[in-house]
C-alpha cells in the first residue's frame, strides 16, 4: 500500500502562483509513476501532469503546458506541482496519484493505483 498526502492548496488571485506537494509513504519503492489530476466544479476528473520516477520524463495536459511544472524528489518521496499564471479555470480539487506498474497512458486515471485525498485550489478573478 502507498499513502499519498497533498498540501499547498489555497486561495490565490488570478495571475498568481501556488506550489502543491504530495508526500508518499508506505511501499514507495514500488512507485513507478506519479501524477496530478484535478476535478473542477461540475466536471470529470482530468489529467494535469505526470512524471516517471526512473527517467524523470514529464507529461502535461495541453491546458497547463507552459504554466505548470511537475517535479520530484525521490529521496523525499515527494512530487511537486508548480502552478504559475493561474486563472479561474484552474479552480479545482487537485489529486496526487501513483502507479506501481508500467504506465503507457499517463493521462488515464485507470493507470494509477493509489490516490490522495485532494487539496483545494481556488483562483479568484
Amino acid at each position: 500500500q502507498v499513502q499519498l498526502v497533498e498540501s499547498g492548496g489555497g486561495l490565490v488571485q488570478a495571475g498568481g502562483s501556488l506550489r502543491l506537494s504530495c508526500v508518499a509513504s508506505g511501499r514507495t519503492l514500488s512507485t513507478n509513476v506519479m501524477g496530478w489530476f484535478r476535478q473542477r466544479p461540475g466536471k470529470e476528473r482530468e489529467f494535469v501532469a505526470g512524471i516517471s520516477r526512473s527517467s524523470g520524463s514529464t507529461y502535461y495536459a495541453d491546458s497547463v503546458k507552459g504554466r505548470f511544472t511537475i517535479s520530484g524528489n525521490n529521496a523525499k518521496n515527494t512530487v511537486y506541482l508548480q502552478m504559475n499564471s493561474l486563472n479561474s479555470e484552474d479552480t479545482a480539487v487537485y489529486y496526487c496519484a501513483s502507479a506501481a506498474r508500467t504506465v503507457y497512458y499517463y493521462d488515464r486515471s485507470s493507470s494509477y493505483d493509489y490516490w490522495g485525498q485532494g487539496t483545494q485550489v481556488t483562483v479568484s478573478s
